[in-house]
């Protein structure tokens, strides 16, 4: 499987022909799209979903599917098929379960919405949330900033999950020596830490 990261909490997966993208936002590249069979949505804040982006997608290729939380799935109409916590189902030759559902709180509760994580082969993609799933992972795509977290709570997330691999998502607010800073304390982690440069691409075996 081939993993590509694109602007902030975006990522494409990629086996033989088969195409999947998580989490398309205003803040990724529209290239990342290209030739897509599924997209995974966890949540309705503008950098994890650019709607109008998608909705281009989807017109330009009637047979994408796109699978997202209730609520969302309701507003963004026809073609959207509502996947919760505990489901289990395929998407573009993928294996996906829904894990979490809520996202992580700034204060006073807020944002108080809906918050999906996808573990797809093994990578786990927990959106705007900190949760630890039951199922093992290998590959942890970990948020690395957000109005949500700290540093020592991404440290701790990692160690949680206790992946073998694990790379930074979610990362566009940081500055250059803010992700120096981050990458520094995630490399002391017992996990195979690595960050992806923007449009680059790993193998997963």
């Amino acid at each position: 499987m081939r993993l590509t990261k694109y602007g902030h909490a975006c990522v494409r997966m990629e086996a033989d022909d088969r195409v999947l993208v998580i989490d398309p936002g205003i803040l990724s590249e529209m290239e990342a799209l290209s030739g897509a069979t599924a997209v995974l949505i966890t949540h309705e804040h503008d950098d994890h979903i650019d709607v109008d982006q998608l909705s281009a997608a989807r017109a330009g290729n009637p047979e994408l599917t796109v699978h997202t939380h209730a609520a969302l799935a309701e507003a963004l109409g026809d073609g959207v098929t509502a996947v919760g916590p505990g489901d289990t189902f395929t998407a573009a030759g993928f294996t996906v379960h829904v894990v979490g559902g809520e996202h992580a709180e700034i204060i006073d509760g807020l944002p108080g919405c809906p918050n999906i994580g996808f573990i797809v082969d093994g990578v786990y993609h927990p959106g705007d949330s900190l949760h630890v799933p039951a199922q093992a992972v290998d590959t942890l795509l970990v948020p690395a900033s957000g109005p949500w977290l700290k540093l020592g709570e991404a440290i701790e997330f990692v160690r949680s999950v206790n992946p073998v691999r694990a790379f930074p998502i979610h990362d566009a607010n940081l500055s250059e020596v803010g992700q120096e800073n981050f990458d520094g304390w995630l490399e002391e982690e017992e996990v195979d830490y690595a960050r992806i440069p923007l449009g680059a691409s790993v193998e997963l075996h």
